[in-house]
C-alpha cells in the first residue's frame, strides 16, 4: 500500500482486473513513486503556463529536464514559428507567440516507438482571480486528496502521471523492446501548434495515449470546432431618427435565428459514439461587439463563436455548411440581402478525430485500466476538439485516458483527485509494458 497524504493507493491482487499481472509488472507498479508524482504535479501547476506567454518555454525547459534526469534521449527544441505557421495544414493560433518550443523524450528499444504518451502543457488565463477559494490559481494547494489550481486537471495532473509511469520503468531496470516516446507539448489550447511542430518534426509512433481528463471513461473519438467571426453591417442614425438607419444588432438577431436552426439540422444525428450528449456538436456565440454610443443607431456588429465540427467531417465541409447557413438567411431578408453577413474563421481549427475501429490501442488500455484497480471504464466520444486529430490525422491510432473531469477544465474551480493521478500513472506503466515489450 503506497501513502500519502490523505490518498491512498493500493496495489494488491484483490484491486487487479481478471487479466494476471505478470511478476515483472508488479515490479514496475510498485517502483511508482506516489510522492514524487504529486510533488511532479505541483511543480507543474506552479509554473504559470498560460498560452502566447514566456512561461510556455520555462513549463517545457522544466520537462526537458525531467525527462533528461530520467535518463531519456531529450529532444529540446525552439520550433520555428515562421516557417511552421506558414505551412498549408498549420491548425491555426488564438494568440500571439514570440517563441515557442518542442519536448520530446525517448526510453529504449530501437526503431519506432511502440507507444507515444501525450500531454499539453500550456493551460488557458486563470480570469479573474478573486474568484479562486484562495485567490492563487497556481497554487497547487492540497487538501483532503484534491489538488487544486489552474492545470492541475487540464492536463497537468495527466503529465505527472506520464512521468510517474516512465519513472518507474526506469527504477525497476526493465529494458523495453520498443521505444516509448513522450511528447509534451504546447499550444494544445489555441490550436494544436506544439503537437503540430512535433509531427511535423518526424516524432512519430506506432499508438498513442493522450493523458487528457476523461472522468474515467476511455475516448477514442473527439468532435472538431472551429472558431468564427460575424461581421454584421447596418446604417448609423441618431437614435431619436432610428427609422432612418438600420440597426445592426436587430440584424444579428435574424442571423442568430438561423444559428439556431443550423444547431439543430446538425445535431438530429449523431454519431453512436457522441449519442449520449445532449448536444454532440454545439454552437454557440461568446462575444458579441456592437455600438460606439447610446443615442447612435449601431453600424456594424462582430460577433464571435464556437462551431462545431461532426465526427468524419472535413473541415471544409463544415465551413461550407455554416456559410450557406449565412448565405441564405441573408438572402430572405430586404437590407441583408444587399449587405451581407461576413464570415471569417480566426484561431485555431480542431478537425474531427476518431480511432480506426478495432485498433488494439482501445482493448489494451481497457485492460491496463482494470488491472491496476479500475472497474472497466466506459467507451465514449468527446465533443470537444484536441491534439487527437492531429495524431489521428499523420496516421497513429490515437485515444485519450486521464485523471480528471473536463467539467472542471477552464474553471475557477479546477481540481484534480491524486488517487486517479496515481491511477493513470500505474496504467500508463502497464500499457507501455504491453506495448513496448520488454
Amino acid at each position: 500500500m503506497a501513502r500519502v497524504g490523505y490518498w491512498s493507493y493500493s496495489t494488491h491482487d484483490e484491486r487487479m482486473g481478471e487479466r494476471r499481472v505478470s511478476e515483472v509488472e508488479r515490479r514496475v507498479l510498485s517502483a511508482i513513486d506516489d510522492e514524487r508524482i504529486v510533488d511532479d504535479l505541483q511543480a507543474l501547476v506552479r509554473i504559470p503556463s498560460v498560452d502566447g506567454t514566456a512561461a510556455e518555454a520555462d513549463v517545457q525547459a522544466w520537462c526537458a529536464r525531467r525527462l533528461t534526469d530520467l535518463g531519456l534521449s531529450v529532444d529540446h527544441w525552439r520550433i520555428d514559428l515562421p516557417s511552421v505557421t506558414a505551412d498549408p495544414e498549420f491548425p491555426g493560433m488564438e494568440v500571439e507567440r514570440d517563441q515557442a518550443w518542442g519536448c520530446v523524450g525517448v526510453l529504449g528499444g530501437d526503431g519506432t516507438p511502440g507507444l507515444i504518451l501525450n500531454g499539453h502543457v500550456d493551460v488557458v488565463p486563470p480570469g479573474e482571480l478573486g474568484l479562486w477559494p484562495d485567490g492563487d490559481p497556481f497554487s497547487a494547494r492540497v487538501e483532503d486528496g484534491i489538488m487544486w489550481g489552474r492545470g492541475t486537471c487540464d492536463m497537468k495532473g495527466g503529465v505527472a502521471a506520464i512521468l510517474g509511469a516512465v519513472a518507474a520503468i526506469v527504477a525497476s531496470g526493465i529494458r523495453l523492446r520498443k521505444p516509448l516516446a513522450v511528447h509534451t507539448v504546447i499550444g494544445e489550447e489555441d490550436g494544436g501548434a506544439g503537437a503540430f511542430a512535433t509531427l511535423q518534426r518526424g516524432h512519430t509512433g506506432e499508438a498513442c495515449l493522450i493523458a487528457e481528463p476523461t472522468a474515467g471513461c476511455v475516448i477514442p473519438a473527439n468532435a472538431g470546432s472551429l472558431t468564427f467571426r460575424l461581421e454584421v453591417a447596418g446604417l448609423a442614425t441618431h437614435g431619436s431618427t432610428r427609422t432612418r438607419g438600420v440597426s445592426a444588432i436587430e440584424k444579428f438577431v435574424v442571423i442568430q435565428a438561423a444559428l439556431q436552426a443550423l444547431e439543430a439540422e446538425r445535431n438530429r444525428d449523431p454519431h453512436p459514439l457522441l449519442a449520449h450528449l445532449d448536444l454532440a456538436n454545439p454552437l454557440s456565440v461568446g462575444t458579441v461587439r456592437s455600438g460606439d454610443w447610446a443615442s447612435t443607431v449601431p453600424d456594424v456588429l462582430v460577433a464571435e463563436g464556437r462551431y462545431g465540427v461532426r465526427l468524419g467531417e472535413p473541415v471544409v465541409e463544415a465551413r461550407e455548411a455554416f456559410e450557406s447557413a449565412i448565405a441564405e438567411v441573408c438572402a430572405k431578408d430586404d437590407w441583408l440581402r444587399d449587405h451581407p453577413a461576413k464570415v471569417t474563421w480566426p484561431g485555431g481549427a480542431f478537425a474531427s478525430g476518431v480511432l480506426p475501429t478495432d485498433d488494439p490501442l482501445l482493448a489494451d488500455t481497457l485492460q491496463a485500466a482494470t488491472d491496476t484497480g479500475s472497474a472497466t471504464p466506459e467507451v465514449k466520444g468527446a465533443p470537444y476538439g484536441s491534439d487527437l486529430r492531429q495524431y489521428a490525422a499523420a496516421g497513429i491510432p490515437t485515444l485519450q485516458y486521464g485523471p480528471g473531469d473536463v467539467r472542471y477544465a477552464h474553471a475557477t474551480d479546477e481540481h484534480v483527485r491524486l488517487a486517479e493521478v496515481l491511477h493513470a500513472a500505474r496504467t500508463y506503466a502497464l500499457l507501455t509494458l504491453r506495448r513496448c515489450g520488454r
